[in-house]
């Protein structure tokens, strides 16, 4: 896999006509919005099927009612406040009033099981906790019988817990109330919550990945997310009073990036769906200006598109294979630099009055003219379906390190194979090890606690971001996957795990996927099948099963698979081609420890986990007996035993 030339440093240019001074705070922008657009709608949360609106009046009084009640609890300078459950408005209001009397929530993923909260616990030392429902209180608990940590248990939704005689549980409502009476009663307050805290303060304690070993904590500040958000806005990734939805986990960087610290920033309207399972539909009623997700989300989108076309008339089906066929080959010839000829434009109009534009209504994307996509790779396919119902659909790419600002694709130059060029204020290199860094005001100061990592993350003022990449000629980034994984075949042939993998997750019948061939003669693959999408193509086709083991192993099932990892093979190399595969018995799984919780793989725990299944990828045996061990949703776990088929590529 040879790289271009690549371009030493590129750097996107200044920014000019900033929204807020270089010394802003994030509560002191707040308070602008409140005093300026006191009735503008800040926030809506769908809630048994209403959307109920906050303004940004009622934002700064719910943040600053959480700090005054807090700090009667006691909890001030330096305390963290572990934080755990789905997007909500009382989340948003208790991780920003945390901040105002000198502490900091620590937010945690909200499948988190009560090991990892007790590793996030033990790293903060927090007292206090904020919680949305049971289900996320219970998981504390059990902590706190570990570890003895955590005296104080905010809750925001009491169901379930009224007969819970647990010490130190305190209703969301009550430290409200108490808030509310200080603030009435003590003069000045208001004014000095707001004022107290200052640019270079932290506001949020997050943690990396952790793909390689234990996620590392990290304090993020006000001027580094801050300066991300003037990057991104300068590059017009968003503008100002955007339309958005809130749905990411509070405990990755996009949502505090993007949800609150560009929502407050750049004066957002934020719209929180019901429950995950209802987003689509939710963005029905209020579609957004601006929509942001992880390749996840949007391959979800298209698989969700052709499964219904797949249950559709056959007028239907033809009308949409047709118009869909000619607007995705129009984007890639417009890659290449060829202008649509007049019947295409005319026949894709026709496409988008029939076709394509009430399947972007149906994905809540009617409005939508800023979209992107970041975290990973996206895929071909993928990435050109979108960009073919004619939404503005982008890569960007960033790390929590860098605010999650870095590079994003320009309005009128975009490749799908490259994440674009450095965003406005932020300078990328390569190093001679091909490895990707960057400065800018928007990069981290270090890991928390931790001077080894850091030294190794921050040299010369440059963030090593551990991703191997390079720049095509004219300053775009294309990025391979994680530097440290770079290895090489017995024969000395270099490769990137990660950027063969997302090859293969491009198809919608694959899921995940680990590739093997490290110090091997040739690559093999273990892979976990998407069960909705194989699923509903099993269904079609009349072939029965009873489980997601059962079907992974059906001969037509792994033929199927069989028929996307050649189409991959095509792509590459003969010597980094893919020779043998097994379809795993069960998926991935972070509650497993074999994904981290933004789903990236933790290749060491694979490796080791299934050693007798790669043995057997090596050997000239067609089946190996495998027993993996699963967790379940309660915390139990348990053996699943199958005999697992090993396939042969042609």
């Amino acid at each position: 896999m040879a790289e271009p030339a690549r371009i030493d440093r590129f750097y996107g240019g200044d920014i000019s006509d900033p929204p807020f001074p270089d010394t802003a705070t994030i509560p002191g922008l707040l308070a602008r919005n409140a005093r300026q657009w006191p009735d503008r709608v800040a926030m809506r949360e769908k809630d048994l099927g209403i959307w109920h609106e906050y303004t940004w009046s009622d934002y700064l009084n719910e943040t600053l009612a959480f700090a005054a009640g807090i700090e009667a609890l006691g909890f001030g300078n330096g305390d963290a406040m572990l934080t755990l459950g789905d997007p909500r408005p009382q989340i948003y209001f208790g991780m920003l009033g945390s901040g105002l009397v000198g502490g900091f929530p620590a937010p945690v993923f909200p499948d988190a099981t009560p090991r990892e909260i007790a590793y996030v616990y033990r790293e903060c030392g927090a007292r206090f906790a904020l919680a949305e429902d049971q289900e996320q209180v219970d998981k504390l608990l059990d902590m706190r019988e570990e570890t003895g940590g955590v005296e104080t248990i905010i809750y925001k939704d009491p169901r379930g817990l009224a007969l819970y005689e647990e010490p130190g549980l305190v209703d969301y409502r009550e430290v409200r109330r108490a808030g509310m009476k200080r603030l009435e009663e003590e003069e000045g307050l208001r004014e000095s919550l707001v004022e107290r805290p200052v640019c270079d303060d932290p506001v949020i304690f997050l943690h990396s990945s952790g793909t390689t070993g234990q996620p590392k904590g990290m304090f993020m500040r006000h001027k580094q997310l801050l300066a991300g958000t003037l990057s991104a806005y300068a590059a017009e990734t968003f503008k100002m009073y955007e339309e958005t939805m809130a749905y990411v986990p509070i405990a990755w960087i996009g949502d505090f990036a993007f949800t609150i610290t560009a929502g407050i920033s750049l004066c957002f309207t934020v719209n929180i769906p019901e429950r995950q399972e209802t987003l689509l539909h939710d963005m029905r009623e209020i579609p957004p200006t601006y929509f942001g997700g992880p390749p996840r989300v949007w391959e979800n989108m298209l698989t969700t598109v052709q499964v219904r076309m797949e249950e559709s008339t056959v007028l239907k089906r033809r009308l949409y294979n047709y118009f869909i066929s000619l607007a995705m080959g129009i984007q890639r010839a417009k890659g290449k630099g060829i202008v649509p000829s007049l019947r295409q434009r005319l026949l894709l109009r026709l496409g988008e009055w029939t076709i394509l534009g009430p399947i972007k209504d149906n994905l809540g994307l009617s409005r939508a003219q800023r979209v992107f996509t970041g975290g990973e790779a996206v895929g071909e396919n993928v990435f050109l379906f979108f960009r073919a119902l004619g939404i503005n659909f982008k890569q960007l790419y960033g790390l929590s390190e860098s605010s999650a600002a870095g590079a994003i694709m320009e309005n009128n130059d975009v490749r799908y194979h490259t994440v674009g060029k450095p965003l406005p204020g932020v300078e990328i290199k390569i190093t001679e090890e091909g490895e990707i860094c960057i400065r800018g005001d928007n990069v981290f100061t270090g890991y928390y606690d931790n001077p080894e990592a850091t030294a190794e993350a921050i040299r010369d003022g440059w963030l090593h971001s551990g991703d191997a990449g390079y720049f095509e000629e004219d300053g775009h980034l294309v990025v391979l996957g994680r530097s440290a994984e770079v290895v090489h075949t017995a024969s000395g042939e270099r490769y990137v795990p990660n950027f063969v993998e997302n090859q293969l997750k491009f198809d919608s019948f694959i899921k995940d996927a680990a590739v093997l061939g490290s110090g091997r003669d040739y690559l093999t693959a273990m892979i976990c099948i998407d069960l909705d999408a194989v699923g509903h193509w099993s269904e079609v086709h009349g072939i029965p099963y009873t489980s997601y083991a059962d079907l992974s192993q059906k001969p037509d099932v792994c033929k199927l698979i069989q028929e996307a990892i050649k189409k991959v093979n095509a792509l590459l190399p003969p010597s980094l081609q893919i020779r043998r595969f097994v379809n795993l018995h069960k998926e991935f799984d972070p509650d497993d420890g074999e994904l981290t919780r933004t789903r990236k793989l933790r290749r060491k725990v694979i490796e080791e986990r299934y050693q007798p299944v790669i043995e057997t990828l090596y050997s000239d045996r067609d089946a190996v007996e495998f027993e993996a061990q699963i967790t379940y949703e309660a915390g139990d776990t348990g053996i699943i035993k199958r005999t697992l088929a090993i396939y042969e590529v042609a």
